[in-house]
């Protein structure tokens, strides 16, 4: 016997619908033709994973910047180097 699969859109269907409480687990599992047991996994991995959602973007943001600043840091450290290599070449580094 296949496996079912599911979309992830279907999963999340169930989960809120769960989530909501209008019905109980085993009404749903057997609306959505689906395990109950499934239909809790479903619930809690929504619970679990939805600070992501909101949280997601801000890492994602304060990493870009970290990755930024290095490269900035660097050419700064290496410009750096260079006005001072040109002073001394030109003798206003005394």
């Amino acid at each position: 016997m296949k496996r079912k699969s599911f979309t992830s859109k279907f999963k999340a269907k169930v989960a809120i619908e769960a989530l909501k409480g209008h019905q109980t687990v085993n009404q749903l599992a057997a609306e959505f033709d689906v395990h109950p047991s499934q239909v809790n996994a479903w619930k809690k991995l929504l619970l679990e994973s939805s600070s992501d959602v909101f949280g997601n973007g801000r890492k994602k943001q304060a990493e870009s910047h970290e990755e930024e600043k290095d490269k900035l840091y660097n050419q700064i450290g290496r410009l750096k180097v260079e006005v001072d290599w040109l002073k001394k070449k030109t003798g206003h580094l005394d």
